[in-house]
C-alpha cells in the first residue's frame, strides 16, 4: 500500500512508449543541471579571484567570456555525438565503440562519479540557497538535503514522466525570474540608476601569499578561476545519453532541446555575471576577510543570486528578493534529476555491457531502472553527510569526471569521421563531415586543455577523492566483467551429449529430528521422485531423544532405513556434512538428493523460534558437488491465519504478466530451512 502511494501503479511493458519526453519536459529533466549552475558558476569565479583581494576581478568577464566560448563548442560537439549515434549512451557508447572497452570504462566511471558530485552539489547549493533567505535553518542543513534527497528518490521512482511534469514548473519559472532580474537591473544601469549589492561597501583582504600576484601565480590563479567557472558545462553531456527517453524522431527533437539548453544557460551565464559586476558583489570564502564589518563571526554572506535578487527587487524582504531565492533553491535541488536520469540510463548500459550487476539493467513497476536510482540517491546521501552539506567542500570533487567525458568522446568522434570519410564518395557528404570533424577536433583540444587545467588546479583542494574513485570504480566494473564472463565460460555448453547424461544412481537422504507430520511429508516427497535408495538420517547427541525416535519409527512401521550419525561433540552439522560426503565419494556418479523440513511461519519473530540450526546444514550442502538439497515446506498455523495480498512476481511486469499471476505465501523473503536434524 505504502509502495504503491510513493510511486503509483505498476505499468504495464506495452505502456513503455507512454512515457517518452516531449522536448517542453525533456528540457527541464535533462538541462536542469547546467541550466541551474547559472545559480553558482559565477559565484565560484569570483570566490577564487577574491582570494587575491578586490584586485584582481577585472579578470571576471574575461573569465566568463572563456566559459562561454568553451560551453558553445561542447554544446556544438554533442550535437555531433546525438546525430551519429542516436540510439543513446552519449560518450559512452562513442568512447567504446571507436577508442575500445577499457578507455570507454574510463568514461563511465568518470560519468558514474559526476552524475553522484550532481547530486551531491546540487542539493548542497540549493540547501545554501535556503538557507541565505531563512539564515534560522542553517543548524538543519544536512537533515534538509538527506530529505531532498529523498524527495527526488521518490520522485524519480515514479517515472520519468511524471517526474518531469513536477519538474517543469520550477525551472521555466526559474528561467524566467533570472531573465527578469537580469534584464530589470541591467536596464537600471543603462539609465543610470545601477543596483548596488549588499556587499558592495565590503573590502577583502588577500590570502596569505595571494598579494601582488604576477607571472606563473597570477596566471595559476585566473586558471584556477576558470575551472570553477567550467561547473556551467556540467550535465551538458546528459541529452545524449537520453535520446531513447524522446519522442520520435529522436535525434532530432534531443539535438533541438540540446541546443535550447545551450542558449537559454549561456544567455543566464552571461546575465549574471555581467550584473555582479555591475552591482558590485563582493563575495570570500571567510566572511572574515571582509573589511568593514562590525563582527565577522556573526555575518552570514548571502549567495551570489540572493544579492543580486535584493539588489534589483528593492532589498531582502521584497517579493522579488524570495521569489527569485525560491526558483533557485528549487532548481538547485531538482539539478539533481539530470542525475537521477543520467545514472540509471548510463549504469543500465554498463551492467547490459557486463560491467556492472545486471539488476542495474532491469525496469521496475514504473518502466524505470529503479535499482540504479535508489544506488545514486544512497551514494550522494552518505556524501552529503560525509561532507556536512558543503558546496565549498563538495565543489572541488567536481566537473573532474565531466571533462574527461568531454575529451575522450571528442577524441572518439575525431575517429568516427575519420572511418566516414574513407568510404564516403559524395561530395556535400563529405564537407559535412568535414565540418564535424573540425567541430569535434576543436571540442577535443579545448576540453582537453581544460581537463589538464581542472586537475591542476584542484587536485590537492580534494579532486583527488574524485580521482581515486574513479579509479577504483574502473577497477571493479573490470572485476565484474571478468566474473560475467567466467562464469559464462564455466557455464557453456561444449558437448550436449555428456553434459545431459543423467546420473548412475540417485541417492535420497530425508534429514529429520523427530517423527512428526513434516517429516513424513519430506518422505512421501522424496519417495515421490523414485530414487534408487532412500534413507532417514538423523543426528544423535541425546540418547533418550534418539530412543524414543527409534520407538516411534518401529510403533508406525516407517518402510525406510533409519541411519543415526554418532556425535560425541553434540555437533548436528559437521557429522551431517561429512556423511554426505561420503556417500558422495563412494559413486562419483551418483547424485545424492538431500530432503529438509521447512517451516513456514506468518510472523518474522518466529524464524527466530524455528529454522534456525538447519540453515548452517543447508548451506554447507549447497556447496558440495554432486549434492542438491530441496528444502519441503510445511505451513504452520500462523501462516495459513495471516492473509497475504495477491501481488505480482519480481518482474512480472516487464514480462506482462497479469496481477494475480503469482500469489506470496509469505510476506517475507523464503523462510530458512527447519530445525536441524537431531535433538533440540
Amino acid at each position: 500500500m505504502l509502495k504503491r502511494l510513493v510511486i503509483g501503479r505498476a505499468m504495464r511493458s506495452e505502456e513503455l512508449s507512454e512515457t517518452l519526453l516531449p522536448k517542453r519536459l525533456a528540457l527541464p529533466i535533462f538541462a536542469s543541471d547546467p541550466l541551474s549552475s547559472v545559480a553558482y558558476a559565477t559565484q565560484e569565479i569570483l570566490l577564487v579571484l577574491t582570494l587575491g583581494g578586490l584586485a584582481y576581478l577585472h579578470f571576471t568577464p574575461w573569465i566568463g567570456a572563456a566559459v562561454v566560448a568553451l560551453m558553445t563548442v561542447v554544446v556544438l560537439s554533442y550535437r555531433q555525438v546525438i546525430n551519429a549515434y542516436p540510439s543513446g549512451g552519449g560518450s559512452y557508447t562513442v568512447v567504446s565503440t571507436n577508442l575500445g572497452p577499457s578507455a570507454g570504462l574510463v568514461v563511465g566511471a568518470s560519468l558514474l562519479v559526476d552524475y553522484v558530485m550532481t547530486v551531491a552539489v546540487s542539493v548542497a547549493s540549493g540547501v545554501d540557497n535556503i538557507i541565505s533567505a531563512l539564515p534560522s535553518l542553517a543548524d538543519y542543513r544536512v537533515l534538509m538535503a538527506l530529505g531532498f534527497v529523498a524527495l527526488l528518490t521518490a520522485m524519480n521512482l515514479r517515472g520519468v514522466r511524471e517526474s518531469g511534469r513536477l519538474f517543469a514548473s520550477p525551472t521555466y519559472l526559474f528561467i524566467g525570474g533570472v531573465l527578469i532580474m537580469v534584464g530589470t537591473g541591467l536596464l537600471r544601469y543603462v539609465l543610470g540608476d545601477a543596483p548596488v549589492a549588499e556587499s558592495a561597501r565590503y573590502g577583502i583582504t588577500p590570502t596569505p601569499g595571494d598579494t601582488d600576484l604576477a607571472g606563473l601565480a597570477l596566471v595559476m590563479l585566473v586558471l584556477r578561476a576558470f575551472s570553477s567557472g567550467c561547473t556551467a558545462l556540467t550535465g551538458v553531456e546528459a541529452i545524449s545519453n537520453g535520446v531513447p527517453a524522446f519522442r520520435k524522431p529522436k535525434p532530432k527533437n534531443a539535438a533541438s532541446t540540446l541546443a535550447a539548453m545551450g542558449i537559454i544557460a549561456v544567455v543566464m551565464f552571461v546575465g549574471v555575471t555581467a550584473l555582479a559586476i555591475v552591482a558590485k558583489v563582493h563575495i570570500t570564502d571567510d566572511s572574515c576577510r571582509l573589511t568593514g564589518l562590525a563582527d565577522c563571526g556573526a555575518y552570514t554572506q548571502r549567495t551570489v543570486i540572493a544579492q543580486l535578487a535584493a539588489a534589483v527587487f528593492g532589498g531582502n524582504n521584497s517579493f522579488g528578493f524570495y521569489y527569485i531565492q525560491t526558483a533557485t533553491a528549487l532548481i538547485l535541488i531538482l539539478a539533481a534529476n539530470t542525475a537521477f536520469n543520467g545514472f540509471p540510463l548510463l549504469s543500465s548500459i554498463l551492467a547490459q555491457h557486463r560491467y556492472l550487476p545486471h539488476q542495474l539493467h532491469s525496469r521496475g513497476d514504473r518502466l524505470v531502472f529503479s535499482n540504479g536510482i535508489l544506488a545514486l540517491a544512497v551514494v550522494a546521501g552518505l556524501l552529503l553527510y560525509g561532507f556536512k552539506a558543503n558546496v565549498t567542500s563538495l565543489i572541488h570533487l567536481y566537473i573532474l569526471g565531466v571533462f574527461t567525458s568531454f575529451t575522450l568522446s571528442q577524441t572518439g568522434m575525431i575517429r568516427h569521421w575519420n572511418r566516414a570519410l574513407r568510404t564516403e564518395t559524395d561530395p556535400a557528404s563529405r564537407r559535412r563531415h568535414q565540418l564535424a570533424r573540425v567541430i569535434n577536433t576543436t571540442g577535443a583540444a579545448v576540453t582537453g586543455l581544460v581537463l589538464v587545467i581542472v586537475l591542476a588546479t584542484k587536485f590537492t583542494q580534494g579532486a583527488w577523492l574524485a580521482v581515486l574513485a574513479g579509479v577504483l570504480l574502473w577497477l571493479m566494473m573490470r572485476g565484474i566483467r571478468r566474473q560475467y564472463d567466467r562464469t559464462a565460460a564455466e557455464l557453456a555448453v561444449t558437448d550436449p551429449r555428456q553434459e545431459s547424461t543423467p546420473p548412475s544412481r540417485v541417492l535420497a537422504i530425508v534429514l529429520v529430528s523427530t517423527l512428526h507430520k513434516p517429516t513424513l511429508r519430506a518422505l512421501a516427497y522424496a519417495r515421490a521422485f523414485r530414487p534408487d535408495s532412500l534413507e532417514a538420517v538423523t543426528v544423535a547427541v541425546d540418547q533418550e531423544s534418539l530412543a524414543a525416535l527409534r520407538k516411534q519409527w518401529d510403533d508406525f512401521d516407517i518402510q525406510v532405513p533409519l541411519k543415526v550419525l554418532r556425535s560425541p561433540y553434540r555437533e548436528i552439522t559437521r557429522p551431517a556434512v561429512e556423511y554426505v560426503r561420503s556417500i558422495r565419494r563412494a559413486g562419483s556418479h551418483d547424485v545424492v538428493a538431500v530432503f529438509i523440513p521447512e517451516y513456514v511461519v506468518g510472523y518474522w519473530w518466529e524464524n527466530f523460534l524455528h529454522n534456525q540450526s538447519a540453515l548452517w546444514l543447508k548451506s554447507r550442502l549447497l556447496f558440495t558437488p554432486g549434492v542438491t538439497v530441496t528444502s519441503v515446506p510445511w505451513q504452520l498455523s500462523s501462516a495459513a491465519h495471516v492473509k497475504r495480498p495477491i501481488a505480482r512476481a519480481p518482474g512480472s511486469v516487464r514480462r506482462g504478466e497479469p496481477p494475480n499471476t503469482i500469489r506470496h505465501t509469505t510476506a517475507h523473503p523464503p523462510p530458512a530451512p527447519p530445525d536441524a536434524p537431531g535433538p533440540h
